[in-house]
């Protein structure tokens, strides 16, 4: 019979009665899992990606998320690093390596062989599956969002606008099209092969076979191959991972090595564990609504500045505009004098030979006279 919310959250008062009474209770996943050999993965070549979101797209499409604000083919997006979300299983960043050209990586759940996320739910809500893909069960989660902290890559996020039925959502590595034979979205619609599907042992060894055919160009490791116990999402790199935005401090302990025992008393985790949450998405909500400030701030101040060198230069046009105005008025009015002038003395030229005939025939004898 599987356990719900308001059942477990129901025990609680029993569990506070356990702890005070100094007893302990095993973890339910106190067992190590060591995965699955035969299971599947994907190869994402940095050097490859151009930033096309295309995997984007086809990630919101497959799982029916919601639309974004902006449109996919926005690239403005990668102005700003970006991780997973609730609607947002995968996101494509721009990274500016040293000397280098801009460089995109794409991050999303990368399904530990011994997922964190696994070891650390007590409920089991969690688990490796044989095909690959960690997989999430709703019924069985009881909000109490370990996972999320588990997490070494900080991906599984959590539904808070849902007050009676919220999940943690993250990347299921296609699971239904898996088991329908379909290739993950993503790698599907990807137009540069910048991700290939397959075994994750064939996939060690593609890597490997390109890092030994071209060893000036790329990094001499595969990201993911040993990280954490090992990921099912392999990556190659021809610039250092921690340039790209990758954890390089991760060890190669499995996760459950690490988490054994961080849920040995359950009654205190469940007890505590709500109060703890809570205080950290209030700090992490005002630390995004004082972000959103700064933000706001910043942009109004390159508004204004903005505006004021637009007026200033608006201003300089337009006197510069008058001023030729003006002169060319100036140059009007001197050459309309000019022609005027030029006019009154070409009708004085015209009139003068007609006046100097009229005199000299004044002068002349009248013939009668001379008579």
């Amino acid at each position: 019979m599987s356990l719900s919310r308001r059942s477990f959250l129901f025990g609680l008062g029993a569990a506070g009665t356990g702890l005070a009474a100094g007893k302990t209770a095993s973890a339910a996943t106190g067992k190590e899992f060591k995965g699955y050999p035969d299971s599947y993965g994907v190869l994402h070549d940095i050097s490859r990606c151009v930033g096309c979101r295309e995997c984007e797209k086809a990630c919101n499409s497959v799982n029916e998320l919601p639309a974004p604000e902006k449109p996919f083919t926005d690239k403005a997006v990668l102005d700003t690093k970006r991780r997973t979300a609730k609607d947002t299983f995968t996101v494509v960043n721009r990274f500016e390596p040293k000397g280098k050209k801009p460089h995109f990586a794409k991050i999303q759940c990368n399904h530990c062989q011994e997922p964190a996320c696994a070891s650390v739910c007590f409920v089991r809500a969690f688990k490796k599956s044989p095909q690959g893909p960690v997989v999430y069960n709703a019924d069985l989660c009881v909000g109490c969002r370990y996972c999320m902290v588990a997490c070494p890559f900080d991906v599984p996020a959590y539904e808070y606008d849902k007050a009676f039925t919220p999940r943690v959502r993250k990347c299921t590595l296609c699971a239904p099209r898996l088991a329908e034979g379909k290739l993950p979205g993503c790698v599907d619609v990807c137009p540069k092969e910048a991700l290939v599907f397959g075994k994750r042992d064939e996939l060690l060894a593609i890597a490997k076979e390109r890092i030994k055919k071209n060893p000036g160009r790329y990094v001499n490791h595969v990201y993911g191959e040993k990280e954490m116990g090992g990921t099912s999402w392999l990556y190659l790199s021809d610039v250092p991972f921690d340039e790209v935005g990758m954890r390089t401090d991760l060890v190669s302990t499995p996760a459950p090595a690490l988490t054994s025992g961080a849920l040995g008393v359950v009654p205190m985790v469940v007890g505590l564990w709500p109060v703890f949450l809570t205080g950290m998405y209030g700090m992490t909500k005002r630390r995004e609504k004082v972000a959103a400030q700064e933000q706001k701030a910043a942009v109004n101040v390159a508004v204004q500045e903005t505006e004021a060198k637009a007026a200033a230069e608006l201003e300089t046009r337009l006197a510069k505009a008058e001023a030729e105005k003006k002169k060319a008025l100036e140059k009007a009015e001197k050459e309309k004098d000019a022609a005027i002038a030029k006019a009154l003395e070409e009708a004085a030229v015209e009139k003068t030979p007609p006046q100097e005939e009229e005199a000299t025939m004044g002068d002349e004898p009248v013939k009668g006279e001379e008579e």
